[in-house]
């Protein structure tokens, strides 16, 4: 105790030193120092409600549905015309039209002017009387509009075009990708020929889980045992590739009208059923950012060769006022 009081007695300049050391670390703060790199401005803050007023209620952003878009395809005599009849209880198009000629068809709720949707999104009214002279060259697809119940819950697209092999694909390819659905109609009597096969391979592999095929003109098969051989055989062809399988006869769904028991016996029930509750399903899910990819050529098996027909004459398209922007149909393949 004594050498400390003599040692502060023989170094007062020395204590002192520490004595106001010690004081300026005391001012100094005990938060650590960051480099100033910028300034950040202050976020506004939300406004707290007073006593008796309401809080406004922010809802969260919601996806816009959209119709789900359901494809008809088959080949030439398939009964894809057929269908679209039944479906919509009225003929979609003029009977006279030569249907491999056509782009694809897509067929909406509403009384509208019909009208064709060019390549570069130009939209150009049409005459239904005239349809020869749309060009599959430059034409994307025609739009016509029927007073159907179906089509308060669905769109459709007939894909009429792709009957003809000498057709390019890239006709019914530019259009796939808005389908949430595709019906397929085969001709019971050569059902599912290669050629079928090949345009399938093509399509995105998520529609597979989500599409009939239908085997149309049953009633030309007149033993059951021969109808259940192909029901048989194309079921274990198409394995993985169909949601199901419906045997069916479409014109004589078509002629039952009223009588239930011709109905079911056409094969039309089941089909019809299976197809409600499809549209269900996809209604639920889809969104207007919704769209198919077509499968890349490099991931597609080489299709077989087919018989070299007739190469179709080439079509002009008359010349027709442009169409003006409404709203929903400005570009028909991003919603409705």
């Amino acid at each position: 105790m004594m050498d400390s009081m003599e040692d502060n007695e023989m170094f007062p300049e020395q204590n002192d030193t520490v004595v106001e050391s010690m004081a300026e670390e005391s001012t100094v703060s005990n938060e650590p120092e960051f480099e100033v790199i910028g300034t950040v401005e202050p976020q506004s803050q939300p406004e707290l409600a007073t006593i008796g007023e309401e809080e406004p209620v922010v809802a969260a952003p919601k996806s816009k549905k959209k119709k789900p878009v359901i494809c008809l395809m088959g080949e030439f005599s398939a009964g894809k015309s057929t269908l679209s009849n039944l479906l919509i209880q009225t003929e979609a198009l003029p009977v006279n039209v030569t249907a491999t000629q056509l782009p694809p068809v897509w067929i909406s709720k509403g009384d509208d002017i019909p009208y064709r949707v060019a390549l570069d999104g130009g939209e150009y009214d049409i005459d239904l009387a005239n349809l020869e002279d749309v060009s599959v060259e430059d034409t994307n697809h025609i739009r016509i509009f029927h007073d159907a119940d179906l089509l308060d819950k669905i769109d459709l697209i007939d894909m009429l075009g792709i009957s003809d092999p000498n057709m390019d694909a890239e006709v019914w390819q530019r259009v796939i990708g808005n389908a949430d659905a595709v019906i397929w109609c085969s001709h019971a009597t050569q059902a599912w020929r290669q050629s079928e096969a090949a345009v399938w391979s093509m399509m995105p592999p998520e529609l597979h889980e989500k599409s009939f095929l239908l085997l149309t003109r049953m009633d030309k098969i007149l033993s059951e045992r021969d109808r259940g051989r192909v029901v048989k055989r194309v079921a274990r062809e198409t394995v993985g590739l169909f949601y199901d399988l419906f045997p069916i006869s479409l014109t004589q769904a078509l002629a039952a009208k009223e009588d239930a028991e011709k109905w079911e016996s056409s094969g039309a029930a089941g089909f019809m059923e299976a197809l409600e509750e499809l549209i269900q399903e996809i209604a639920g899910e889809v969104t207007e950012e919704h769209h198919a990819e077509v499968r890349d050529e490099s991931d597609i098996p080489m299709r077989p060769v087919l018989p070299t027909r007739v190469q179709p004459r080439k079509l002009q398209a008359r010349p027709t006022r442009q169409r003006p922007a409404q709203d929903g149909l400005g570009d028909p393949l991003s919603g409705f």
